[in-house]
């Protein structure tokens, strides 16, 4: 059983930020669950563009608002608190945040904590690992 509080998370090397957001990784690859899981903050009047091309994701919004682009079809869609979206087909994407948006996020496979966003917006594929 793991339990883990995200007071523990903060400030460790679980705490892990880019320009326009901060990933604290409540679970990661190593502790075998098969998936990731992340709260994430993305800060307010930034644009992050992304692909995760050898990763599914799922994002659920517990705070803020913002938009989130699908860049294969141009279709724009409003996030906000109690929104989930999911990147079945890996879409590449842009998050726009108009407030400081507080995201749970899932990716399978799990990530390491290791990881950074290429200047494809991607995370490198894991060793031997498929999103299933």
């Amino acid at each position: 059983m793991i339990v883990r509080a995200l007071s523990e998370i903060v400030g460790s090397p679980r705490d892990v930020s880019g320009e326009t957001w901060t990933s604290r990784r409540l679970l990661l690859a190593h502790e075998g669950m098969g998936f990731s899981l992340h709260d994430t903050l993305i800060h307010a009047g930034t644009e992050t563009r992304m692909h995760y091309k050898h990763h599914l994701e799922a994002v659920y919004c517990v705070e803020g608002e913002g938009t989130l682009e699908d860049l294969e079809s141009g279709v724009t869609h409003v996030i906000s608190a109690g929104t989930m979206y999911a990147l079945s087909g890996h879409e590449r994407h842009v998050l726009r945040a108009k407030s400081t948006m507080r995201m749970i996020c899932v990716f399978n496979p799990p990530v390491t904590g290791r990881e950074v966003h290429g200047d494809d917006g991607a995370y490198p594929a894991p060793e031997g690992a498929k999103a299933s």
